[in-house]
């Protein structure tokens, strides 16, 4: 039988800075690429929704049309297939000799769970494992897993004392020893959403997957619009696209580096400006390295129900409540405007996730491992470590010094949407209310209602929890959990 080097992609959708690629092209044999659409990703959960939603199913297969195409010049073939990854190994071990697997370390517990039975299907083949996720191996940080600080800012600060430089970008490797598949062997095709069991999206998609759209949206928003200039004081913006990068898509699908990413900001602080704005892009991309991290130290702990402290928060079960969050129905303007945009686009700003995951775990009560499950399902940009570990920060049983934060949605919106310009863009219902009205429609009287055209409990409904009785419940939840 002919002998083969794969390369098994997962979340490193790209050709660029793809170390088990370059490894693989070099060994000497012809190299064929593989992804495998896993039927469990696609499954129900015990939540009653699906664990990968349209949005993000759409970017993937985007990016696997990239992808493909990129392969194809290098001379690699890209196989797909869908099924058992198990299955799909074990089925080319019986058409060809496999040289070696190489792939880059994926640390969630069921991205492991799967690796190792897909070794275990595979015994006497060598798997050649690779670091590419992050700006900084774990070899070239100046502390051990296990010694990973508590707190970012401890991080941060120890990662530039260190010298906060990470290693250069390798480049995409050079034509490869072209692989001719055996007679009976297809590529196969890339499934639409209605092969992976949903509804096929009508409308065009609010990000295009591809390392080709990363790199054009990367030059775009840095050079062409000049907006990295501007970062720090546009970034918390939620309505216009370019308020922030828009990178996440990229980097969470792996069709962008962080080590490009970074490696261009640093061209353009030599030979344009250095700002706050400038480094505060690469304070963010720190942040995913430090929820990678944390990860990395606690495992399995982050989808404990307690959390990484062990907290006993008695979370509560309401169905009606969960249902009114996912669809944007609370009556509380910026919790509704932005999970209708998650649902209807697979995204929503930072600043935006941060107030309703606040609201959910500070307000609602609500058990913050289904929200991050319906965040896990709806987000293109969903990155295992970077979403658990932020709904943790955020539910107060992950790294966080404060024992309970919670956000003020009402105050957030005025703050960050003053004109109420994006709460109109998501909540039409609401287009003719004013300030302060847009803000906390729920306190409009009859006279009020009557003159703006908004009926509530018809149009737009009323408030499902008190505000500030809801916080005060669970604070003092919080506090006897922490005694």
């Amino acid at each position: 039988m002919s002998t083969y080097s794969i390369v098994w992609f997962r979340n490193d959708l790209r050709v660029h800075d793809h170390k088990p690629l370059t490894r693989a092209v070099t060994a000497g044999h012809p190299v064929i690429a593989l992804y495998i659409f896993d039927p469990y990703d696609y499954s129900d959960l015990s939540y009653g929704f699906i664990k990968t939603g349209p949005h993000r199913a759409q970017f993937i297969q985007e990016s696997l049309e990239d992808l493909r195409r990129n392969l194809a010049e290098l001379g690699v073939p890209l196989l797909i297939r869908y099924k058992d990854p198990k299955d799909a190994f074990l089925e080319m071990s019986c058409d060809f000799t496999i040289d070696g697997v190489y792939l880059h370390e994926e640390i969630a517990s069921e991205e492991q769970q799967t690796e190792g039975r897909v070794r275990k299907a595979l015994p006497g083949v060598p798997f050649y494992v690779d670091h590419g996720h992050n700006l900084f191996p774990p070899e070239d940080l100046p502390f051990s897993t296990w010694d990973v600080p508590d707190t970012f800012s401890q991080f941060r600060k120890r990662i530039e004392k260190n010298g906060g430089t990470p290693p250069k970008a390798i480049a995409p490797p050079q034509a490869a020893v072209k692989a001719e598949l055996p007679n009976k062997i297809e590529e196969g095709k890339i499934p639409d959403a209605a092969a992976l069991g949903m509804e096929i999206e009508r409308k065009k998609p609010r990000y295009h997957g591809g390392s080709t759209a990363a790199k054009q949206r990367l030059r775009d928003y840095i050079f062409t619009k000049d907006r990295l200039r501007v970062y720090k004081e546009t970034r918390n913006g939620m309505l216009l696209e370019d308020d922030s990068s828009k990178f996440s898509p990229y980097l969470a699908n792996g069709n962008l580096s962080p080590r490009v990413v970074y490696e261009q900001i640093q061209h353009y602080e030599k030979n344009y400006t250095k700002n706050k704005s400038t480094y505060m892009l690469y304070f963010e991309l720190l942040w995913r390295d430090y929820f990678h991290l944390v990860h990395r130290k606690y495992g399995g702990r982050l989808f404990y129900r307690t959390g990484l402290n062990g907290l006993e928060i008695p979370w509560k079960t309401n169905q009606e409540h969960l249902q009114a969050w996912m669809d944007g129905r609370t009556g509380y303007p910026l919790v509704d405007a932005a999970m209708r945009e998650l649902k209807q686009t697979g995204f929503m700003s930072n600043r935006a996730r941060q107030n309703v995951a606040s609201f959910f775990t500070k307000n609602l009560g609500l058990d913050w491992r289904i929200g991050a499950a319906w965040f896990e399902s709806q987000l293109v940009d969903y990155d295992v470590s970077s979403n658990y570990g932020n709904w943790l920060y955020i539910a107060g049983v992950g790294n966080d010094a404060v024992s309970f934060r919670a956000f003020n949605v009402e105050k957030q919106a005025q703050d960050y949407d003053p004109d109420g310009d994006y709460l109109r863009y998501w909540l039409p219902e609401l287009r003719e209310l004013p300030v302060p009205w847009i803000f906390k429609p729920g306190e409009m009287g009859m006279i009020e209602q009557e003159q703006y055209g908004v009926q509530l409990g018809e149009d737009y409904p009323f408030p499902i929890v008190d505000l500030y009785e809801s916080m005060r419940e669970m604070k003092k939840a919080f506090e006897e959990a922490s005694k």
